[in-house]
């Protein structure tokens, strides 16, 4: 019965809220239903709607899903703290950090789908059925790592959740072998997905040992960057007490991270230019410019200038420390690392093509259009799952018939 009731008060939550938050819900129906309205149309036509070719077959879709992905990853750094090392403070916004992984896989699967031209096909992935070729295919690695990930988080979080709705504790050593995998799991999606691009031995550009180190440094960049933006949006809006001291453990490993990823790249772009050779060409096309093709060149450059200027903000410990210079250098780390790590990591590993081709590909509306409606449904399923916690946790929302302790974060007068 606790159950039906935890569904039932969850789902009464989520219809209940004031007009911001239905303002809110309404701009992300649109967004959604304008992806889905495109997205009919590429099943309908194929992805000839897209910008994507022979010459450039991975493009907007899969530099969303590689960005996503880190995301998703990034949530092992509350998770670390909270768990390994007893950080009470972590630990009272962890749930926080996996919704946000939660949301993060999902759209990273979303995008998978999307960018799949025949969709009714994927059935040729479930085992048993169709043909899994796991090990040995890196994509079928990459399908077990991300939903394995999910299915954990997912697990974890309604444990958690139902034990607080029924009035108990969680007993830990119910869930911490699961916290344990998803630690390595955490890891795991980035490094697969790493290695799913190095195997394409055909693309010199991912053909890079430092390629799995730079997916994990940079989602340690945007990751923290999302969630120290997200747990003051969540602390403004429900009065739910996250410790300036998260916001401070945060903003310390997006500055590490950031600082890594510059040393990264800077380590790569000195053995790509330094003895330049035709492996180079890629390279060049997307800093410089290859035979006049320059597409990618202004957005890598301005992607670095975000990347140093957030570095810069991070590092100074009076800049570091000031609120609005701090939400300004995670702004221009999500936005720097997707332009990096996304279209700046992806498209150039297409440019030339094996034969020597310049295709210069930019995404379509139609690839634009289906991929803010994904974005849409990440949102909206991760307003909806704070929506529902949020009580839960603040102890305002208990099962009939559970004595509920006095609310940790009373609910303002105006219902949000």
């Amino acid at each position: 019965m606790t159950l039906l009731y935890l569904f039932r008060d969850a789902f009464r939550e989520m219809l209940t809220g004031s007009w911001r938050y239905w303002a809110w819900v309404a701009v992300l129906l649109l967004m959604i239903a304008l992806g889905v309205w495109f997205y009919a149309q590429q099943v309908i036509q194929g992805l000839v709607v897209t910008h994507m070719s022979n010459q450039v077959s991975w493009g907007f879709y899969i530099a969303n899903f590689t960005y996503l992905v880190g995301i998703a990853a990034a949530a092992v750094m509350v998770t670390i703290p909270a768990y390994i090392f007893h950080r009470k403070d972590i630990k009272d916004v962890v749930l926080m950090g996996e919704t946000m992984a939660i949301a993060a896989v999902f759209m990273a699967i979303m995008f998978v789908v999307v960018d799949v031209g025949r969709p009714d096909r994927l059935w040729h992935l479930i085992p048993g059925i169709g043909i899994f070729n796991f090990p040995e295919s890196m994509l079928a690695w990459d399908v077990v790592v991300l939903n394995g990930y999910l299915l954990l988080n997912m697990g974890i979080s309604f444990y958690i959740i139902s034990c607080h709705y029924g009035g108990c504790d969680p007993k830990l050593r119910h869930y911490f072998p699961f916290v344990i995998v998803g630690i390595f799991l955490a890891i795991g999606i980035h490094t697969v997905t790493a290695f799913l691009y190095s195997a394409n031995t055909g693309r010199p550009f991912w053909s890079n040992p430092l390629l799995a180190p730079r997916f994990i440094a940079s989602a340690f960049c945007s990751g923290p960057a999302l969630m120290i933006l997200g747990l003051q949006l969540i602390r403004s809006i429900s009065n739910y007490p996250v410790p300036q001291s998260v916001i401070k453990l945060l903003a310390i490993v997006m500055t590490v991270s950031l600082q890594i990823t510059l040393f990264l790249i800077g380590v790569e772009l000195f053995t790509e230019f330094y003895n330049e050779g035709e492996h180079a060409a890629s390279a060049r096309y997307l800093y410089l410019g290859l035979n006049g093709f320059d597409a990618l060149t202004p957005w890598i450059w301005t992607a670095l200038l975000l990347i140093g200027i957030a570095t810069f903000i991070g590092s100074v410990h009076v800049l570091r420390n000031n609120v609005f210079l701090l939400n300004v250098a995670c702004v221009l780390t999500v936005v720097g690392v997707w332009i990096e790590k996304g279209m700046g990591m992806v498209i150039p590993a297409y440019v030339p093509t094996p034969i020597g081709e310049i295709y210069e590909y930019t995404p379509s509306f139609p690839e634009i259009a289906v991929s803010l409606g994904i974005w849409g449904m990440g949102l909206l399923l991760f307003t909806l799952l704070v929506k529902a916690a949020l009580p839960i946790e603040c102890g305002n929302l208990r099962r009939p018939g559970v004595d509920a302790p006095s609310p940790i974060c009373p609910v303002s007068p105006e219902k949000r």
